[in-house]
C-alpha cells in the first residue's frame, strides 16, 4: 500500500518498528502469537480478573511485564512520561487517557474527575500531549446516562446526579480551555450516547468559540452517524462555534445488535463491513472538505481509511501537519500506520492509556480479545512483526 506522491508505505516495517529494540520486538511477537489462541485469551482474561480480586502474589507484576507493557503507558502520570518521550522521539504525539471505567459510586466518580484534571495539567506541561481523552462513563453512573436519555421527568435525586456529571465534564473542559489542551470525549452504547451527545454539544458551544477544545466522537458503524456529523457541523456554524469530531468505526456491534433484537427495534448498526467502511470514508471526506471551519481526528486502525485521508490532504495541497487534520491509533496496535504517517509528516498520535493495573484490566482484556485471530487484525500485526524480525535477521 504505497503512493509515490505521498511517500507513504504502511508495509515499511523498518520505520514501523524503529522504536523497538531487538529484545522488545521479540517479546511483542511472542505476545501476539499467544494472543493468536482465542481459548488461551479467554482463559487468561478470567484468570487475571480472579487473581487480581484474590490478590494473588505476582499477578500485577506478570500483567505489567506482558500485556500492560504492550497496551498501556504506565500506572501513573509520572511513569507514563517515558512512553510519551519515546513516542516524541519518533515524531508521534500522545493522546492521554486515564483508564478508569465501570465505576458508579459518587466518591469514585469524583476521584476519576480529579485524576482527569491532573492529566490535563500534565498534558499542558508536555508539548507532545495535545489531547486528553475522557469517557463520560468514568464521570457518571451508567444508569444516570440511560435515564436521562429516555426520560424527561427525572426525580430530584436523579437530576442532582446528572447535574454532578455535567459539572465534572465542565470542570475538565474549562481547565483544558485555560491550559490550551484539547479534550476527546469517547462514545458509548447507543442507549447512553444521546445523553453524552447533548452534554458534549453544550461543552463545544461553550468552549469552542475561538478554537476547538472539545471533540465529540462519531461511531460511523451506526446508520445515523454520517447525518449526525453533518448536522453537528451545521449546528456549530449556526450557533457560532467550531465542531470537533473524532471518527471511529465503533466497538459495541454485537451488543448493539443483540439488544435491538431483544427489545424489538431496528439495529442501529450498518448491515455489513462494506456499508460501515463507506460511511466512515464519507465522514473522512466531509471532515477534509471542511477542515478550515472544523477540526477532526481519524481514529482508525483501517489502513485504507488512513491512506484516504493522507491522499486527500496531499491532493488538495493542505499542509500535512495542519492542526485541524489528525490521525490516531491505540498504543500497541497498528504501529505500521502510526509511525509511517509520522515519518511522512502527518499529525498522528498514539492513544496512551494509563492507570493502576486493577483500574485498566478491563481495557487490557478488550485489547487482547480484539487481537485474537477471530478479527483478522492479529494476523496482520504478526506478519509485520515477523517481517521486521526477518529483516533484522533475529
Amino acid at each position: 500500500m504505497e503512493t509515490a506522491d505521498l511517500n507513504l508505505d504502511f508495509n515499511n516495517t523498518q520505520i514501523a518498528f524503529a522504536h523497538k529494540p531487538d529484545g522488545e520486538l521479540k517479546a511483542t511477537t511472542l505476545l501476539f502469537k499467544l494472543m493468536n489462541r482465542p481459548g488461551l485469551v479467554q482463559w487468561g482474561s478470567k484468570a487475571s480478573l480472579l487473581a487480581l480480586k484474590l490478590h494473588f502474589p505476582f499477578t500485577k507484576w506478570v500483567i505489567k511485564k506482558t500485556i500492560f507493557r504492550q497496551f498501556c503507558g504506565g500506572t501513573s502520570l509520572r511513569e507514563t512520561q517515558s512512553t510519551v518521550d519515546d513516542l516524541q522521539r519518533h515524531r508521534v504525539l500522545t493522546v492521554l487517557d486515564y483508564g478508569a471505567e465501570g465505576q458508579s459510586d459518587e466518591p469514585d466518580l469524583d476521584k476519576a474527575c480529579a485524576e482527569f484534571l491532573r492529566a490535563i495539567e500534565f498534558a499542558a506541561s508536555n508539548s507532545s500531549i495535545p489531547v486528553v481523552s475522557t469517557k463520560v462513563t468514568a464521570l457518571a453512573n451508567d444508569r444516570t446516562l440511560e435515564l436521562v436519555g429516555r426520560r424527561t421527568d427525572l426525580s430530584s435525586a436523579e437530576q442532582a446526579a446528572f447535574n454532578r456529571v455535567a459539572d465534572r465534564l465542565d470542570q475538565m473542559c474549562r481547565k483544558a480551555a485555560e491550559l490550551d489542551v484539547k479534550i476527546f470525549v469517547d462514545a458509548e452504547e447507543s442507549w447512553m450516547q444521546e445523553t453524552i451527545d447533548r452534554l458534549v454539544e453544550e461543552m463545544m458551544e461553550k468552549y469552542n468559540r475561538e478554537k476547538v477544545v472539545v471533540y465529540n466522537t462519531f461511531q460511523m458503524y451506526r446508520t445515523d452517524r454520517l447525518d449526525y456529523l453533518k448536522k453537528s457541523y451545521d449546528d456549530a456554524q449556526q450557533k457560532g462555534y467550531l465542531l470537533g469530531a473524532k471518527l471511529v468505526r465503533g466497538a459495541y456491534m454485537e451488543k448493539e445488535r443483540e439488544r435491538a433484537a431483544e427489545k424489538g427495534y431496528p439495529s442501529p448498526i450498518h448491515v455489513d463491513k462494506q456499508a460501515t467502511d463507506a460511511s466512515y470514508d464519507a465522514g473522512i471526506r466531509f471532515c477534509v472538505d471542511h477542515y478550515d471551519t472544523m477540526a477532526s481526528c481519524n481514529a482508525s486502525h483501517n489502513a485504507a481509511s488512513n491512506l484516504l485521508q493522507a491522499q486527500l490532504i496531499v491532493e488538495r495541497g493542505i499542509h500535512r501537519n495542519h492542526p485541524n487534520l489528525n490521525f490516531c491509533q491505540l498504543q500497541g496496535m497498528s504501529d505500521n500506520i502510526t509511525f509511517n504517517l509520522a515519518d511522512a509528516g502527518f499529525n498522528v498520535a498514539k492513544y496512551v492509556v494509563y492507570g493502576p493495573v486493577q483500574k485498566v484490566i478491563h481495557y487490557l482484556i478488550r485489547r487482547a480479545e480484539e487481537n485474537t485471530s477471530v478479527t483478522g487484525d492479529l494476523s496482520r500485526e504478526l506478519s509485520l512483526l515477523e517481517k521486521e524480525q526477518s529483516r533484522r535477521g533475529i
